[in-house]
Order: C-alpha cells, then structure tokens, then sequence
C-alpha cells in the first residue's frame, strides 16, 4: 500500500530546518506545496495545544482530505511535524522518538548552530530510513 508522509522539523522561531518526502507514494508535482501549506496551517493549533498539555506526543491534531497530521513537540519547542494517512499511532510515536535521538545527535554536534538548517546527509538517510520502518 502506498503512503503519503511529509516530515518536517520547526525551530522553535517557527522555521523550517528539516524536510523530507518520506511517504512511497507516487511524487505529485504540487504535493509538495500543498503538504507543507497543511503543515505549516497546523502550526497555529499546534502553539495552542503545546500550552495545554504536557504530552510531547500530539497525534491527529489537523485533518485534510484523508491526511492527517500528528506532531511531537520537544522540551526546547522544536516541533517535528508529519502528514501521513498512516492509521498506525505506535508507529508514528516510535519514529518521532527515534527521530528526536538523532535531532539531539545534531544539537550536540560543536559545529551546529541550532535553529539552522539540517544539511547532514546522514542524518537525512537515517530519516527516511526510520520512515520506511515505522510508516
């Protein structure tokens, strides 16, 4: 069955830092810009619910269409964002928290400015990876 996932990570500027296609459904050429219009719309709903709740874990916060978007917010309000039309919770869950291990990876490395840009392709690679074991 094919998915459609679009992951990405928001500083806590509301910028942002990471993106990724991680979904293995067929590549649409406005796909793109409309799931990041949906995630970047969630966003407003997402700074409402971090002050609500101490769960780092926000699953179904925004619909559209069949897709649905969950976020896992971190302690320093970096969020990471996935659209998916994936129904497996436990699964999302478990890429978001192996997600954040590899983003504290990143924030201990001395020659990154957090809040900047993710540019490692390993990083990258360990992503979609993870995507593909738990989406």
């Amino acid at each position: 069955m094919a998915t459609t996932a679009c992951f990405i990570i928001v500083s806590r500027n509301d910028i942002p830092i990471y993106e990724a296609e991680v979904g293995s459904a067929a590549k649409r050429e406005d796909a793109a810009q409309l799931h990041q219009f949906i995630l970047h719309a969630a966003l407003d709903i997402v700074q409402d619910l971090a002050w609500t709740t101490s769960a780092m874990f926000l699953k179904a916060i925004d619909r559209f269409n069949d897709l649905v978007v969950s976020v896992y917010v971190t302690a320093g309000h970096t969020r990471f964002m996935l659209l998916h039309d994936s129904r497996n919770d436990d699964g999302i869950k478990s890429f978001f928290q192996e997600v954040h291990e590899l983003y504290i990876k990143i924030l201990l490395n001395p020659l990154y400015l957090p809040g900047s840009r993710i540019t490692s392709s390993h990083f990258d690679t360990k992503v979609r990876a993870l995507a593909r074991k738990y989406l």
